[in-house]
């Protein structure tokens, strides 16, 4: 009928991106501007889980309304309370960073959710979600989740000289970006330190944190890592583009995969975005941050960026800017030339 809304015969949940944040704090802005970079330059519909102390819930509500519709209609979002389903909820909010620890309970919350990218609050995108997504694809028979190594170099990795618990592979994992299969994971016997039998993922939680409480420095991503550690057969590890941190330029260049394809994610962990340590870091932020929701990519964003960029030569991360770059060049282009194809499609006339 004339105005009638079409329904899909999928629920919009299986043709969702699904993202996962958790933001307590002083995180509003950051969390803002990672979803903002999501939207920006993802392709196919987002659906956001933002896991937010009550206080934050009315700011992201008012924030996420003054987004222009061309981009609002690109997702839909959901804003729950810091909640945890087994053990000492004190505890679990004190473990490393305020709610960090909420992220370790995803599975048993989102139990309507297949799969789910899970990021920190200083993470930016640089490319489309729909990347990363489809490496859920290449999961094999065994695998529910996929991290990037903590290290690239075993020998001055954190894990690998300090680390007093169990830790996966030679670096350890970072679980700033953190994609999961949660219908796998809930369905999983999981091997432990504790019984000789498997434990679902529910029921190792709480018991996990208690053994090794006196052991863990990186709070939850200390416990995935003695989760993996364990279950390796479990971990798919995608390689150090897919998480770049300020480890990574800081002290040369160190990961291959960027330098060959530029960055995909940009996780500005250690505060880079709010102090001048990383100018080339806190450039990227804030271009982001700035960008007016304008189509035009080139004007309002990449030569921004070109521009500041040329402040951080100083650095190590800021000699090179082809690293930073290369993926945003990539989906502008892509952007461009379908607007292009489209447009000649609309006027072409036989």
């Amino acid at each position: 009928k004339p105005g009638e809304q079409k329904h899909s015969k999928e629920p919009s949940s299986l043709q969702c991106m699904h993202l996962a944040v958790v933001a307590c704090g002083d995180r509003l802005e950051e969390t803002l501007i990672m979803l903002k970079s999501a939207v920006l330059f993802s392709n196919k519909r987002l659906c956001f889980h933002i896991f937010a102390e009550d206080s934050l819930k009315p700011e992201f509500e008012k924030k996420l309304k003054e987004w222009p519709s061309s981009y609002t209609k690109k997702f839909e979002y959901n804003i729950y309370p810091i909640t945890f389903s087994v053990g000492n909820a004190q505890e679990w909010k004190k473990l490393f960073k305020p709610c960090a620890a909420q992220r370790l309970f995803l599975p048993v919350i989102l139990k309507d959710v297949d799969s789910l990218l899970y990021v920190d609050t200083d993470v930016l995108f640089l490319r489309p979600i729909d990347d990363i997504w489809h490496i859920l694809k290449e999961f094999n028979s065994t695998q529910l989740a996929a991290m990037a190594p903590e290290h690239e170099i075993p020998k001055i990795g954190w894990y690998s000289r300090f680390a007093r618990h169990p830790y996966y592979g030679t670096t350890g994992v970072n679980s700033g970006v953190m994609l999961m299969n949660l219908t796998r994971i809930r369905n999983t016997q999981f091997k432990n330190s504790m019984v000789p039998s498997g434990l679902t993922w529910e029921e190792m939680l709480y018991p996990l944190y208690q053994k090794y409480k006196n052991y863990i420095t990186w709070g939850d991503q200390d416990l995935l890592n003695i989760i993996f550690y364990f279950n390796p057969e479990c971990l798919y590890v995608f390689p150090c583009q897919w998480n770049y941190r300020p480890d990574h330029c800081m002290y040369g260049s160190n990961c291959k995969g960027a330098e060959e394809e530029g960055v995909s994610i940009l996780h500005g962990n250690r505060g880079v975005y709010h102090d001048d340590k990383q100018p080339t870091f806190k450039a990227l932020y804030e271009v982001i941050r700035d960008f007016p929701f304008e189509d035009n990519l080139f004007q309002s964003l990449y030569y921004p960026l070109q521009s500041k960029f040329l402040d951080t030569v100083h650095t190590l991360c800021g000699r090179i800017p082809q690293v930073f770059l290369k993926q945003i060049e990539k989906t502008m282009k892509k952007v461009y030339e379908n607007r292009v194809i489209v447009y000649l499609g609309a006027n072409h006339r036989y």
